[in-house]
């Protein structure tokens, strides 16, 4: 088992606050963003043995287990990170594995630089993920209903957003979302500019519903995203529940400190909120255009007090374990790769002791055992 030191990236939304309170340190003054624990190779994280990922590399079946490596090859197919939001994420999509396929083939093709800012794909794979709320968390998720959206959208009492309205209510669902999500990031920039001005006024004067969406004006003056937002699922989050985004759902973390997990991939599409490449016309074809319900997930408990958040694949299995002082020892051996992320208290992990930010990384088989007090987040694949 190897204790992981790992990078912390600061990104400009990220909290100046959230993260060193996590882990006991005091704030820099910078943001703090995201805490990335796993092998990707933009910052794997460090052990006594190198890298991560250098460590796999040299030995992928004892490192990784021989069924991980005949299902994902010979890498850790999941990165896992503590997330602190203190301003509001670029409003994105993901591709389908096919997707990403494709466009990274195409990409290369065009011999398009990987690190060019208009470069869509970074690799191959898919990216699904879920993110865990560790403290109340807010983001937007999936496609409202086009009539609920209308609604929304109408009670700015804007002019200039009428139009939107009356085509969420002239098509059936699907065209009538793809027409309304073209029409907002195809707009003239500067008449919408004025437009999302206005729009923050109003909301800002309406308050209620409209709270959310006057921030993401605040954060993004002009930005064509904040009216896109407006036709999506505004969600809240309890600590200890989550969100599963797949393939093709839009979304946006807004504001809090969660733990997220998703598929080892950098391939994300913007729709607004970002002063990055927006690629219109290849959002258009990822995003799936269906209202769907955001679906907040809770953890199943097994009776050894292990608890499951389910999702649909196989990269990567998020579960957790709140163990009071005193309790038996838990066995986590699995053949199966794993990190195990501490995020209350202390917990003993094999010869290990956690606190709240500290990692491991236990390879497929080695014999663990956690006990301790506090709460432990165990990631590992479906394999």
């Amino acid at each position: 088992m190897d204790r992981l030191t790992n990078t912390v990236r600061p990104y400009a939304w990220g909290s100046t606050t959230a993260i060193p309170h996590l882990i006991g340190a005091e704030p820099t003054g910078e943001p703090q963003a995201e805490m990335w624990m796993g092998a990707h190779p933009g910052a794997p994280s460090r052990t006594g043995r190198g890298p991560l990922n250098e460590v796999i590399d040299q030995a992928p079946e004892r490192e990784l287990g021989p069924q991980a490596v005949a299902k994902f090859g010979p890498r850790l197919p999941f990165l896992l990170k503590i997330l602190a939001a203190g301003a509001p994420l670029s409003l994105q999509v993901h591709p389908d594995l096919a997707q990403a396929k494709e466009g990274y083939e195409a990409e290369e093709r065009a011999g398009v630089p990987i690190d060019a800012p208009h470069r869509n794909y970074k690799d191959a794979n898919h990216k699904p993920e879920l993110i865990c709320a560790l403290t109340p968390f807010e983001g937007l998720c999936g496609f409202r209903a086009p009539e609920e959206a209308a609604r929304l959208i109408e009670g700015l009492g804007v002019d200039s957003l009428k139009p939107y309205a009356d085509l969420l209510r002239a098509h059936p669902e699907e065209a009538a979302l793809r027409e309304v999500l073209t029409a907002v990031l195809s707009a003239d920039p500067a008449e919408m500019a004025a437009t999302v001005t206005e729009a923050e006024a109003a909301a800002e004067r309406l308050g209620g519903d409209y709270v959310p969406y006057a921030g993401l004006a605040h954060h993004y003056p002009g930005d064509p995203g904040v009216i896109a937002a407006m036709l999506l699922n505004h969600v809240r989050l309890n600590p200890g529940e989550a969100l599963f985004l797949g393939a093709g759902v839009p979304h946006a973390y807004i504001d809090g400190l969660g733990v997220e997990i998703m598929a080892n991939s950098d391939n994300v599409l913007r729709c607004g909120l970002t002063p990055k490449h927006v690629d219109v016309p290849e959002l258009l074809r990822i995003v799936r255009f269906e209202a769907t319900d955001p679906g907040i997930l809770r953890p199943e408990a097994s009776p050894d007090g292990e608890e499951v958040y389910e999702t649909p694949i196989d990269e990567f299995r998020l579960s957790r374990y709140t163990l009071p002082e005193g309790a038996a020892a838990h066995d986590v051996t699995t053949e199966t790769p794993q990190i195990l992320l501490c995020t209350a208290g202390t917990v003993r992990a094999g010869e290990l002791d956690l606190t709240a930010g500290q990692s491991a990384f236990v390879p497929a088989g080695e014999k663990t055992e956690v006990s301790g007090a506090g709460t432990l987040f165990r990631a590992t694949v479906v394999a």
